[in-house]
């Protein structure tokens, strides 16, 4: 299945920020229990959808953070 790509560089830089910072802050004992469940499956997904550069969120609203793409 080949999704098209709909996460720009930006987009995907601040969603592995994000999971580090989740990181950071877990094993720095900043965070724990439910709250640290929730955000460490967000970083997981995250961190996902950065790699494959597709946000299945953004697709049903035709939304798009890469910019123009010449060529494809």
């Amino acid at each position: 299945m080949n999704l098209p790509k709909n996460m720009g560089g930006l987009d995907r830089g601040i969603r592995v920020a994000f999971a580090i910072l989740v990181g950071v802050l877990y094993f720095g004992g900043f965070i724990s229990g439910i709250v640290a469940l929730i955000l460490g499956i967000l970083a997981i997904i995250f961190i996902a959808t950065s790699l494959i550069g597709t946000c299945p969120l953004y697709m049903p609203f035709g939304l798009s953070t890469r910019g123009k793409q010449s060529g494809n």
